[in-house]
């Protein structure tokens, strides 16, 4: 059997305080959660030095840097071209260790690993009662959808990370949320979404999602650390609502299972060819309509 993870700052206090009170090992144990073992080391003094727990890094620090020198060769290249040469460099390793070693800091890093340590045991049903919510961008032009960067905060302006462009293709912004119950209405931005626009987005397309997916049951929603996601009023407002939040680290849309939904209904999109707005509209509605949970 594995070794169980090290007692929390917060769990050591309480097994000191509860032992203080006279409370046998087995009683403090149950109390807190965890094994009677571990209190026992706790009060012991054993779990002082213990190995840490969890799984091993799968690369090293030269194998980080080799990546970061494939990266500043060419800021466009494709996930699967950084996986595909950091493989020919003796690293083996999947796509998303890419996308964490590229785009994560440190700091980053250790709040996804918390938050998935939080969340490693809901259930099903927890799952379900998470309206997932996103936006995404969506062209009129699919045989191009725009080169993505590699870059860092403060290099938006480097030419190394800047790429000519002829014209921009016509696109429409979505936003839209959905859960294990289906897909809500869909919300198409019109310019730039700042607290006060989003606020009235979630009054007027979150909510009816909501009733939608979950008539008078409650739910918990779902939204990344955006600017008018993150603003003081948006926050008022859904305590106003007396809607729960899920707490949510930063650079994590691939955690998010959204960014299926728009996939699957981009590469609908490729076989629909919309030649108008109005049809590219009519053509993300319908796809999404005829997405069933289940897919």
């Amino acid at each position: 059997m594995g070794k169980t993870a090290d007692l929390t700052a917060v769990q050591k206090a309480i097994i000191d305080t509860l032992k203080r009170e006279g409370k046998t090992q087995k009683e403090i144990s149950e109390r807190i959660g965890c094994s009677q073992s571990a209190v026992s080391r706790h009060l012991s003094g054993k779990s002082v030095g213990r190995k840490k727990c969890g799984k091993k890094r799968c690369t090293t620090r030269r194998g980080d840097r080799t990546l970061r020198k494939i990266v500043e060769k060419d800021r466009f290249q494709t996930l699967g071209d950084l996986r595909k040469q950091w493989t020919e460099s003796g690293v083996e390793t999947s796509r998303a260790t890419v996308h964490r070693r590229v785009l994560l800091n440190q700091k980053q890093r250790q709040k996804r690993l918390t938050w998935a340590t939080e969340k490693q045991h809901w259930t099903v049903a927890q799952w379900s009662k998470v309206l997932f919510s996103d936006e995404s961008k969506f062209c009129m032009s699919f045989g191009n959808q725009g080169a993505r960067v590699w870059r860092k905060i403060g290099e938006k302006e480097m030419p190394k990370c800047l790429k000519s462009s002829v014209k921009y293709p016509q696109s429409v912004m979505v936003w839209g949320a959905m859960s294990a119950a289906g897909v809500g209405p869909l919300c198409f931005i019109k310019g730039r979404v700042n607290a006060a626009s989003y606020q009235g987005i979630l009054e007027h397309f979150m909510l009816p999602s909501a009733e939608k997916l979950y008539g008078d049951e409650d739910f918990v929603f779902q939204h990344d650390l955006a600017p008018a996601h993150s603003a003081k009023t948006t926050g008022k407002w859904f305590t106003d609502h007396c809607i729960t939040v899920l707490n949510w680290p930063a650079n994590s849309p691939d955690l998010n299972p959204i960014e299926n939904l728009w996939d699957i209904v981009k590469r609908k999109l490729r076989d629909a060819r919309p030649n108008t707005l109005d049809e590219l509209k009519a053509a993300i509605e319908a796809s999404c309509a005829s997405i069933t949970p289940q897919q």
